[in-house]
């Protein structure tokens, strides 16, 4: 089996789904996020506009090769809320992204069955509502090299169609690429093999 080196995510976020249960309405939002940080900016974006709510609760996955999740119930019933929101984010397997479920309750008590399911239910509306893509998981690579190497270098850059992140190019040169994870053993080997130019996985 070939490794994999694509993985689902969403570009931008969508419109908040509503979901309504026995007068509960429940809001569902999505965003892309890299960090931990970033979960929490829009945490505390969402309590300020939804300051009247109940509940905040969500999930979310960060990483393409090393996963990192968290579901958070924020006081519903244990496993009523986060596991369902989390399970939407599995089921559409798509990762870096955050889905917040916003409960205003109603009145009336949905019990944990029924909570489970507005959950899950919010949570799939808002990855339905959302535009997933496919990117595909790169290395970065810094070389470094004199300037007199200048073409060499960007010839494979060109032939092989690599994109540059960032250059320097004065007296010592340095080009950060970044490769397709499939791709990366042989580019990294193509520079590695030529004299006086240096490459380092970043």
């Amino acid at each position: 089996m070939a490794e994999k080196d694509t993985y689902k995510t969403i570009e931008t976020s969508p419109e908040p789904t509503l979901f309504k249960d026995k007068n509960s309405k429940f809001f569902g939002y999505a965003f892309p996020v890299k960090t931990e940080e970033d979960v929490k900016t829009h945490l505390d974006l969402l309590k300020k506009e939804h300051h009247s709510a109940r509940h905040w609760c969500y999930a979310y996955q960060l990483g393409t090769e090393t996963i990192a999740y968290r579901a958070n119930d924020d006081g519903e019933p244990s496993n009523s809320a986060g596991m369902p929101i989390y399970g939407q984010i599995q089921s559409f397997e798509v990762t870096n992204i955050l889905i917040v479920v916003v409960r205003y309750f109603g009145g009336v008590k949905l019990g944990v069955g029924g909570l489970i399911n507005a959950y899950k239910t919010s949570a799939q509306l808002t990855l339905e509502a959302s535009k997933i893509i496919k990117k595909t998981i790169n290395i970065d690579y810094l070389i470094s090299f004199d300037y007199k190497n200048m073409n060499t270098v960007m010839r494979i850059i060109k032939e092989k169609k690599l994109k540059i992140i960032h250059q320097k190019l004065e007296m010592d040169c340095q080009i950060t690429i970044s490769v397709r994870k499939k791709d990366s053993a042989s580019i990294f080997d193509i520079f590695n093999h030529l004299y006086e130019i240096k490459i380092k996985a970043l």
